[in-house]
């Protein structure tokens, strides 16, 4: 992670473990918590996070390994939220599923502290509402391509507590679209944009 905001606290999570079918895994990447000052009274805490991807692996279920190490993720929120339900909290990273799975509905969660995802979306002039009210604008959000199938997925994630939402700017969120975006890799940046003050 870079910050061009000072890192107060750094708390790295590279030793968790978890029980599958009675064996114990470790958390393949490990979890990134830190807490940014980007004022004398504004601080945030960011979880970043890359979850198992959809390789199959032959120690077990490739699915099954990324829910619990979304399992372990939601606990590290919880535990920011239970000790202060205001906390300003961002958790981001590639989840390596869509919105829809278990491995990152884990992570959302439910209840007064489920998190909000931004969904960042091209800027392409895409406003109008999906006709079905129950599914999501078609919005352009795509942020990883796969070449092997020619496909492209949701898998990268801003998600923001309670407290952290109400100083989003959501018109401010996107996805960049830039030429040749991927040289680099193949996955796409998102950005949020979040005003500096505790509402």
């Amino acid at each position: 992670m870079l910050s061009k905001f000072p890192i107060v606290a750094h708390r790295p999570h590279t030793n968790d473990t978890f029980l599958l079918s009675g064996r114990q895994f470790h958390v393949s990447r490990g979890f990134l918590e830190v807490d940014i000052r980007v004022s004398t009274n504004y601080t945030f805490t960011l979880l970043g996070a890359h979850l198992k991807s959809q390789r199959p692996v032959p120690e077990a279920d490739e699915a099954e390994l990324r829910l619990e190490e979304a399992k372990l993720l939601r606990e590290k929120v919880d535990a920011l939220l239970d000790a202060n339900p205001n906390a300003n909290v961002v958790v981001l990273g590639d989840f390596n599923q869509g919105p829809a799975s278990p491995s990152t509905k884990a992570v959302i969660g439910r209840g007064k502290f489920k998190l909000v995802d931004t969904r960042p979306a091209e800027r392409n002039g895409d406003n109008l509402p999906n006709p079905n009210p129950r599914y999501a604008p078609r919005n352009v959000v795509w942020t990883h391509y796969y070449g092997a199938e020619d496909s492209y997925s949701r898998l990268d994630y801003i998600l923001l507590s309670p407290g952290m939402a109400r100083e989003w700017v959501k018109e401010e969120t996107y996805i960049p679209t830039v030429p040749n975006w991927g040289i680099g890799s193949d996955h796409r940046p998102i950005v949020a944009t979040f005003k500096v003050e505790n509402n």
